[in-house]
This record gives structure tokens, C-alpha cells and sequence, in this order.
């Protein structure tokens, strides 16, 4: 057993006087720092004292000629010329005895072809090739950025199943990350549903069966008690934001587990695509506690914990850990965005974590902040104000309480009344019917604030008869809930009825866009959560917006990170919707739209992130001073480029 003090050289394989696979360098430098090995007892202890190479216990230097001849070899000697031995077939006597897992540390050659930070392909100009070892291992021609762009379009677009679209866009992230994010930012508006909803929600139910390669933390109950350490494997230490999801409610599709990972990978691919956040500041995060999904226990392909969700002590220590862990490593400023938590943990997290660390819900927060920015932006197609209207949701969890109280929040600061009035006009809709006073003591504490007074209802339909709502909001996770006498009712009351469907993915919306513009005459003014193709009726095409939180959280992200703001305040949401509404153009509500075109994302992204920015100054929670004087143009600096850069 060999002992190592750390190593710093690159490879090729080879095989030592000991029979022992260990890695060699050829190095364009003076110079390659050679580790110093000693036999090892099975105990741990050194065999024969300093028997072995022992280099005073530390590495040393040896020069080498620019020449290149020479390689360093792992046993201290100098090995000239190419004489490889051939062991073909010895590892086969090995494979019982323990190992070094010899690593990289600096990209050349072929393991730079295999480093997805610094990988370029075909890119790679001559004199590039010429100093990184790279003469051989690509075809002769160069091929540049923009045409790599154009291959990649080609090769995707030939899939006609989702899921193989996103395999192979998660494939090129693994193989080249800045071709992965060009591709992505230019064609953000086709590949936004490939790399998250709606493709994102099959790719968590298969997930262990299309497992490759880890793309982030996965941190068990098997880890509690030493996750700071496990924070510590990770390879980056400058991290900025973190999405951390449980699995127990991705998207509307229920408890899919350690499976849940692909929504904090597809999040922070966002994060970095429209809002410009470095790749390597983000990191994504699974908190495997376990699955009630009896489905997954029972999968041979399934990559988790094989257990019921753990509840109660031990679920709040693991995740109490985990936070304190988050703080510790990267400090104050680290943002910790919280996906697809169930609804009985997502607000506790949210209400216990508020005022230590900087965190953010988004299906809480984020949701309420899309959705808010779109009937802000609705009130130039209706006219008149958000205190004017009614609202009605159907679903009462994260999502619909959330959008509930910041619509509340905003009637308030624009009408300057209590915010227990603004809620008044705001009615909630759960799986038993309409939330009143006379079911107060049987509710969840988030539901409490939306019992007004009124006799219980069941139907739906019932209910917007009853309460005669301007705007009908979705969040209920149930597909077709908005059915044609639903619609027909909205729209007998309305005008414009404004028809949000905002479940996803796309079998759980409410209702389609050809729906809502069919059953309303075409008068509705529809949005969803889920992308639908515009819809022709009698002549005219509807092009229905999507309400998707890709438009606020990596802006909204990005200001926090920008102000060094140490904690989330509601006023900063509130900034976030206004700055979004104010995104939408005479031309979009022209075509009826309440949200801009993703095409411009990355400027909408700088501007919503000097909004918030501007908000966190104003409130005293930025750290990061003085402030920017031109806080936009600050934004778009501080925001990542996919170009390529050029290697010496």
C-alpha cells in the first residue's frame, strides 16, 4: 500500500517498478513536483522505516529541459525516451489489492480535451494544439464557435423525443460548458423547455435510469453529522448561490426522491444562461432523506436512499446541519434557493431560515413574482388597477399563497391600506372546496389569512358564480381542472377574463391554451406555466405568454449576489415584478401578451438585478459599497460570456 503526499502532475498512464498504475507528465513548464511515495504495512505504518522513495516527507522539484524528453516518474527517476512497458493484461493480477486513484491537476493534452471549464473542440487554434499537447488528438480543422453552435442545433433538433434532447444537452454540458451556455443563450426560447419544464419533469422520474454522472451534491442521512466535510469534496470554493431541493414535490408530479436532482441542475443552468452567474458559483443540491414513492423504492434503477422519507427530529437536524454547514463554507452572502420542498416544510424552512441566511423560495417567492409582474402588466390590457380586481385560485399550497401574498402585498403599497384588507379581495380554492372562516381551526396556518366570510363551496364552477372573479389563477397541480364551464363562467362575468394556468408541467395545466382562447371566444387573457403554441381562432392568432420563473429568479439572483445583500426582503420581490412588467412592450400586448419574449432575457435578467440591487441599497441589506452609480450597466458587467477564451 502506497502512502501519498500530495500530488500536482498530468498523465498519461503508467505502470511503476511495483506493478502499481499510477499517472506521468509531460509538462510545457521548467519543472514537475513529483509525490513522494512509501510502502505502507496494512496498518497504515511505513514498512522498513524510509525503505522506499522517501523524500524528506514533502515533494520535491525536478527540473526538467524545455526539450520535453524527459517525464517524471512517480518512483523519483527520469525516464527518457518512449519505452512503455507492455503489462497488457497484468491489471487482471491486481484487481484485489487497493489502489491510488491517481487525478489531474492541470488540463493538457488529452485530459484538457475532457475538462468541460476549458474544452474547446474543434476550436482550438494552431498555436493552442501546438502548446497544449493537443497535435493528433483532434482532426486537422479549425472550426469556430458560431459553427459549433450551428452543429450542435443541427444534431438536437434531429431528436424527436424530448428527453433524448435533454440527454444530449446535459451530454455537451459535461463535455464542453461554455458551447453548452453559447447554445443555450442563443437559442433560449427553443431550448428553455428541453433543459427545464416540461422536459425537466421526465427526466426526474427517469433519472436513475439516465444517470451518467453526478452534477452536483447528494447529501443523505448517511452523511449527517460530517456535511461540512461533504460540502468540502466539492471542487469549487467561491459559491454564490445554492438550489437545494428534498424531491418530495417536483413540479406537480409528487415524491420522486434523489431523482429531484435534475431540478437544481436545470435551475442553476438557468441561473447561469439568463442571469449570467458564473457556472462554477453555483452548486446543486439534493437532500436525500428518503421516498414514500412505493414506485421508486421498488426500481433496481433508482439512485437513493432506499427508505421512507424520514420526518420530525431527524429531518430538521439534517437540514439544520446542512444550513449551518452552507454558512460556515461560503459565508453571509450565499444564496440558498429552496425547489420542490413540500408544502409543510417549504414555509417552516422559509419562516426559520428568513432572518439567518440569505434564502429564497421559488415556488413561494418566485412564482408570486412572475405572476404578479404578469397582472401588473394585464392592467393595460383591462384597464384599471390591481385593487379593482378579484381573484380566485385554485390551489392553496406554496405556489397559490405565495402569489396570494404578494398581490396583497402590492395592492397595499399602491392603495396604502392595512394588508389584512388588501387580502380581502383575494379568495383561495383547496382539495375540499372554498377556504372560509367556519373551516379556520382545521387549516394549515399558510391557508388562515385567505378564510374570509362566506358559506362553504365545493365545485369550482360554483365557486366563480359565487364569487364572480376578474382573474382565475392555477396552481392546484391537477391537469383539466379548468374545464369548459369553468371557462365559459369566467368569461360570461368578464370582459377579458384573465385565465392563469400555471401547473406544470404540461399535463398538469389547468387547461391549454386553445382551451382558454376557444371556450372564452377568444377574449381571455391567458398565461400558463408550462410553453403552449400559439393558437388560431376565427381567424386571429393568440400567442399565449408563459408565467415562467426563469424570468425572475437568475435576475433576481443576480441582484442579491451583485449588492452582497445579506437577506431577502418582500420589497425586493415587489421590485422584481415592476421591473419585469415594465419589460413588456406595445407590441406584445399587441398579440395579447403579458410577458416579453424570452429573446431578450438576458437584458430583462440585468435589468430586474439592478432593480432588486437598488431596492437592497435602499433597505441597508447590501454589503457591497459604495453602490454602483449606474446599477444596470453594473449588472451587465458583472455578468458571465460564453465566449471562448484563448489559452497561452
Amino acid at each position: 500500500m502506497l502512502s501519498l503526499n500530495r500530488c500536482s502532475f498530468l498523465s498519461n498512464s503508467g505502470i511503476n517498478g511495483s506493478g502499481i498504475t499510477v499517472q506521468r507528465h509531460r509538462v510545457p513548464a521548467a519543472y514537475v513536483r513529483v509525490a513522494c511515495l512509501r510502502p505502507m504495512n496494512a496498518g497504515g505504518t511505513t514498512k522498513g522505516g524510509d525503505m522506499g522513495v522517501v523524500m524528506d516527507g514533502a515533494l520535491k522539484e525536478i527540473q526538467l529541459s524545455h526539450d520535453n524528453s524527459a517525464m517524471a516518474d512517480v518512483d523519483g527517476e527520469l525516464a527518457t525516451g518512449s519505452g512503455v512497458k507492455d503489462v497488457y493484461g497484468e491489471d487482471c493480477d491486481l484487481e484485489d489489492q487497493l489502489a491510488t486513484p491517481w487525478s489531474v491537476s492541470v488540463a493538457s493534452g488529452y485530459s484538457l480535451l475532457r475538462d468541460p471549464h476549458h474544452n474547446k473542440g474543434l476550436a482550438f487554434s494552431e498555436k493552442e494544439r501546438d502548446a497544449h499537447y493537443l497535435r493528433g488528438l483532434l482532426p486537422p480543422t479549425i472550426v469556430s464557435h458560431e459553427i459549433q453552435v450551428k452543429k450542435m442545433m443541427h444534431n438536437i433538433r434531429q431528436y424527436q423525443v424530448p428527453l433524448q434532447k435533454y440527454m444530449a444537452m446535459m451530454d455537451l454540458q459535461e463535455m464542453n460548458e461554455r458551447l453548452f451556455y453559447k447554445l443555450l443563450i442563443d437559442n433560449v426560447e427553443e431550448l428553455l423547455p428541453v433543459v427545464y419544464t416540461p422536459t425537466v419533469g421526465e427526466a426526474c422520474q427517469k433519472y436513475g435510469s439516465i444517470f451518467r454522472r453526478p452534477q452536483g451534491l447528494f447529501i443523505s442521512l448517511k452523511e449527517k453529522g460530517r456535511i461540512r466535510e461533504v460540502l468540502k469534496n466539492w471542487p469549487e470554493r467561491n459559491i454564490q448561490v445554492i438550489v437545494v431541493t428534498d424531491g418530495e414535490r417536483i413540479l406537480g408530479l409528487g415524491d420522486l426522491g434523489c431523482q429531484g436532482m435534475g431540478i437544481p441542475v436545470g435551475k442553476l443552468s438557468l441561473y447561469t444562461a439568463l442571469g449570467g452567474v458564473r457556472p462554477s458559483a453555483c452548486l446543486p443540491v439534493t437532500i436525500d432523506v428518503g421516498t414514500n414513492n412505493e414506485k421508486l423504492l421498488n426500481d433496481e434503477f433508482y439512485i437513493g436512499l432506499r427508505q421512507r422519507r424520514a420526518t420530525g427530529q431527524d429531518y430538521a437536524e439534517l437540514l439544520h446541519e446542512f444550513m449551518c454547514a452552507v454558512k460556515q463554507n461560503y459565508g453571509e452572502r450565499v444564496l440558498i434557493q429552496f425547489e420542490d420542498f413540500a408544502n409543510h416544510n417549504a414555509f417552516d424552512l422559509l419562516a426559520k431560515y428568513g432572518t439567518t441566511h440569505l434564502v429564497f423560495n421559488d415556488d413561494i417567492q418566485g412564482t408570486a413574482s412572475v405572476v404578479l409582474a404578469g397582472l401588473i402588466a394585464a392592467q393595460k390590457l383591462v384597464g384599471g388597477s390591481l385593487a379593482d380586481h378579484r381573484y380566485l385560485f385554485l390551489g392553496a399550497g406554496e405556489a397559490g399563497t405565495g402569489i396570494a401574498e404578494l398581490i396583497a402585498l402590492e395592492i397595499s403599497k399602491q392603495t396604502n391600506v392595512p394588508l389584512d384588507l388588501a387580502r380581502q379581495n383575494i379568495w383561495l380554492v383547496d382539495s375540499k372546496g372554498l377556504i372560509v372562516s367556519s373551516r379556520k381551526e382545521t387549516l394549515q396556518h399558510f391557508k388562515k389569512p385567505w378564510a374570509h366570510e362566506h358559506g362553504p363551496l365545493q365545485n369550482l364552477v360554483d365557486v366563480v358564480k359565487a364569487i364572480r372573479p376578474t382573474v382565475l389563477i392555477g396552481t392546484s397541480g391537477v391537469g383539466r381542472t379548468f374545464t369548459k364551464e369553468v371557462v365559459e363562467a369566467m368569461a360570461s362575468l368578464n370582459e377579458k377574463p384573465i385565465i392563469l394556468a400555471l401547473s406544470n408541467p404540461t399535463s398538469q395545466s389547468e387547461c391549454t391554451a386553445q382551451e382558454a382562447y376557444r371556450w372564452s371566444e377568444g377574449r381571455a387573457i391567458f398565461a400558463s406555466g408550462s410553453p403552449f403554441a400559439p393558437v388560431e381562432y376565427e381567424g386571429k392568432v393568440f400567442v399565449p405568454g408563459q408565467a415562467n420563473n426563469a424570468y425572475i429568479f437568475p435576475g433576481f439572483g443576480l441582484g442579491l449576489i451583485m449588492s452582497g445583500a445579506i437577506r431577502v426582503h418582500d420589497n425586493m420581490l415587489l421590485a422584481a415584478s415592476e421591473a419585469l412588467a415594465a419589460e413588456v412592450t406595445q407590441e406584445n400586448f399587441d398579440k395579447g401578451l403579458i410577458y416579453p419574449p424570452f429573446s431578450n432575457i438576458r437584458m430583462i435578467s440585468a435589468n430586474i438585478a439592478a432593480s432588486v440591487a437598488a431596492k437592497a441599497y435602499e433597505l441597508g441589506l447590501a454589503t457591497r459599497l459604495p453602490q454602483p452609480v449606474d446599477l444596470v450597466k453594473f449588472a451587465e458587467s458583472c455578468m458571465y460570456s460564453p465566449a471562448y477564451r484563448n489559452y497561452r
